[in-house]
């Protein structure tokens, strides 16, 4: 008997099963990536449309929050638990996604994440993510390098345009370059909050190569069209509670291939906020 992992015969059925499943979802990862010619395409409008319909949304049902100290947290004051555990040192993720997320063309995601760091302040949270230039290392390695693009010069004003080179490793590495417009606000010093949303995104091949080069729309795979996070934050109980809010579109599933690939594309929304959490919080601890 061979006893090569996904090679030959196999005594033991489990390593045959599980060579056997990682040898189909890689090929049904693939399709779905666009290994098809294709399946490749740049985002359809109806998706922009509905991802900017659910966008305006949010932001109303944030602006609701951001007006009043109460509440200006979804679920950590009153009767809501998610503070008790924040305060044990637990990192809450909360999926929000309406129903599948399906919208005509496209996949639309939107998780919340909330954390609590010990004697920090608001002060300090924008001092730190108003610091570009620290991003690829506090976010290392997803974020490969970070900048501010207009305006330049310090302090940092509350409305600004940034770009982002990130990568991902799950079945394969993706690179992508990001443009973003961000605002931050303020209800008063110890409770505020900041927007981004996407303005470009582009899939880079061979990235870091002499064949370097940003893919045009129609021939990306659609790992990500549109992303807005919100973050809200407010001092309270010795330490500052963070709230990070992420909305995204990707490509759909095709019919048939969500039993697969439906949750590869459901953890990767969920591990990049829960990684942005836990990091953001070390970088405020030190």
């Amino acid at each position: 008997m061979q006893d090569r992992a996904c090679g030959g015969r196999f005594e033991d059925m489990q390593v045959g099963f599980r060579c056997w499943r990682a040898l189909v979802l890689t090929v049904i990862f693939g399709v779905w990536t666009g290994a098809v010619p294709d399946l490749r395409a740049e985002a359809p409008q109806k998706a922009v449309t509905a991802f900017e319909s659910y966008a305006a949304k949010v932001e109303a049902r944030l602006r609701q929050q951001h007006s009043s100290p109460a509440g200006f947290l979804a679920g950590v004051e009153g009767d809501g638990k998610t503070g008790d555990r924040v305060r044990q040192g637990e990192v809450v993720i909360e999926k929000l996604t309406p129903d599948k997320g399906e919208v005509p063309g496209g996949l639309l995601h939107d998780w919340r994440g909330t954390a609590f760091v010990k004697g920090a302040t608001a002060a300090d949270f924008e001092r730190l993510m108003k610091n570009f230039s620290s991003y690829s290392q506090m976010y290392s390695p997803e974020v490969v390098r970070a900048r501010i693009v207009s305006p330049q010069g310090r302090p940092v004003p509350d409305h600004f345009t940034s770009e982002m080179r990130v990568k991902q490793k799950h079945m394969i590495t993706v690179v992508l370059d990001t443009k973003y417009d961000v605002t931050y606000g303020r209800l008063n010093p110890r409770h505020g909050y900041s927007i981004s949303r996407s303005t470009n995104i582009a899939e880079i091949q061979d990235a870091d190569t002499p064949k370097e080069r940003a893919l045009p729309p129609d021939k990306e795979h659609g790992f990500l069209w549109r992303l807005n996070t919100y973050w809200s934050f407010e001092e309270g109980d010795g330490g500052l509670y963070m709230q990070i809010e992420s909305i995204s579109l990707t490509r759909g599933i095709p019919p048939g291939l969500g039993w697969a690939v439906g949750p590869f594309v459901e953890s990767v929304p969920r591990e990049s906020l829960e990684f942005t959490l836990r990091n953001t919080s070390k970088a405020l601890e030190k």
